[in-house]
């Protein structure tokens, strides 16, 4: 690897991979597209190691006209595809946007890398890669006694956001089988961690906690999830990268699958203790649930042999581990919250979405 687009690179994962890769690369050019929608922001690449050798380009992955120049002009040799519309609930009540972006937008990044690659790099194919990052969401849902999804796991999205990434999924790998194009694919479970939107489960209840408001839990909340550090997640891609196998798919997971009412209740224990609220009652006692969501999966979990056995990765964080690091993290960077939120749609988010439930 020497020039890498990282897509979505001002997003939650993407941002953190920024930052892994300017660590762990030394010799790495990294070239930043996104089109800084409401979950991606500058805010999250302030302050980098090793700035100079990271580029930041404002685009949108469906303009494919921009895609290739940026491909050419920068003699891109690696893709790492994080650009996702990636919330269900926005996926329900807007699935035109996550068409446009997950299908549409892949789509034009693989013709684009397919355009440069097999002229400039026909003759040395191992030379490049194209990462495709998707989500265990693309498998549907698994019932209590159902073994955890694996690489041979049939598809059955069953959301507008699960089924645009299902689609993205099959792009990938029919640019693969019909043009020879050089790629990997990885499907994770659930992240957690630093810089991410707060819409999201884990911030969403840290923040409202820190602030007295209600911790909204969909439906009965044993909703069960696997839950993937960021930092883990960011490791396996990097090892994907530099040792896995063309035209392979690996699967991530944190090998932590509590239900969500664990994750709310643990996030409450570790803030009773570092930010008590005032007169000691317990953060569990802002706890509201709402009415669920529809076609709410309700269980998934992520078999992660393959990437064992093949690359040597496995998660260093447990649940409480890294939970603890994340909470630290929201409670010592308010600066940034205060950032996210004013340039985001977050507040009317909320409003529209859980006030009325």
């Amino acid at each position: 690897m020497k020039n890498v687009l990282i897509t979505g690179g001002a997003g939650f994962i993407g941002s953190n991979f920024v930052r892994y890769l300017l660590v762990h690369e030394p010799d790495l050019e990294i070239f930043n597209l996104d089109a800084l929608t409401y979950a991606g922001s500058p805010e999250n690449l302030a302050n980098l190691p090793n700035p100079g050798r990271h580029h930041f380009i404002k685009g949108d992955i469906c303009d494919a006209q921009l895609v290739s120049q940026v491909i050419a002009d920068h003699q891109i040799d690696t893709v790492v595809h994080f650009a996702a519309e990636s919330h269900v609930d926005r996926s329900i009540h807007n699935p035109g946007q996550f068409i446009q972006t997950n299908i549409i937008g892949t789509f034009n990044l693989l013709e684009a890398a397919r355009a440069f690659w097999l002229a400039e790099k026909k003759d040395a194919p191992e030379a490049v890669r194209f990462h495709h990052v998707s989500t265990d969401e693309v498998f549907g849902a698994l019932a209590p006694a159902d073994a955890p999804f694996n690489e041979a796991t049939p598809y059955s999205p069953r959301s507008p956001y699960s089924a645009s990434k299902a689609s993205s999924d099959h792009l990938v790998r029919a640019y693969h089988h019909t043009y020879g194009l050089p790629v990997t694919l990885s499907n994770c479970t659930n992240n957690y961690g630093p810089y991410q939107f707060p819409e999201k489960l884990v911030p969403l209840t840290i923040l409202n906690a820190l602030e007295g408001k209600a911790l909204p839990i969909y439906g009965d909340g044993q909703q069960v999830r696997d839950w993937l550090y960021v930092e883990d997640h960011c490791e396996a891609i990097h090892l994907i990268l530099k040792k896995g196998n063309n035209g392979e798919t690996y699967a991530i997971g944190g090998n932590n699958q509590p239900p969500n009412i664990e994750i709310v209740t643990t996030i409450c224990a570790i803030l009773d203790e570092l930010s008590p609220l005032p007169g000691g009652s317990p953060h569990t006692s802002l706890m509201k649930y709402v009415t669920d969501r529809p076609g709410h999966d309700r269980r998934y979990a992520m078999e992660i042999t393959k990437i064992r056995r093949e690359l040597g990765w496995q998660p260093t964080k447990t649940l409480k581990t890294g939970l603890v690091e994340t909470v630290r993290w929201y409670l010592e960077h308010s600066a940034w919250v205060d950032a996210i939120r004013k340039q985001s749609d977050l507040a009317a988010w909320e409003q529209k979405n859980y006030s009325r439930r």
